[in-house]
């Protein structure tokens, strides 16, 4: 049990860096990884996906270095 609270607790700050960082609600993810800890990590990759695919659009090509 102590295990899965220090998780939570990492996690809910990964997840608001990382939220921060992408320009995602920072607060909501923080708080979903509190609850829910490191199960939440697909959501999050998915949701972080989607909100720069639609930033970007449909037809962009993005070339990483």
């Amino acid at each position: 049990m102590i295990v899965y609270c220090i998780c939570s607790v990492v996690f809910s700050l990964l997840y608001y860096v990382q939220g921060f960082k992408s320009g995602l609600t920072a607060k909501k993810w923080a708080m979903a990884g509190l609850i829910f800890g490191p199960m939440l990590y697909p959501l999050f990759r998915a949701q972080k996906r989607l909100y720069l695919h639609r930033a970007r659009g449909l037809n962009s090509v993005v070339i990483l270095a």
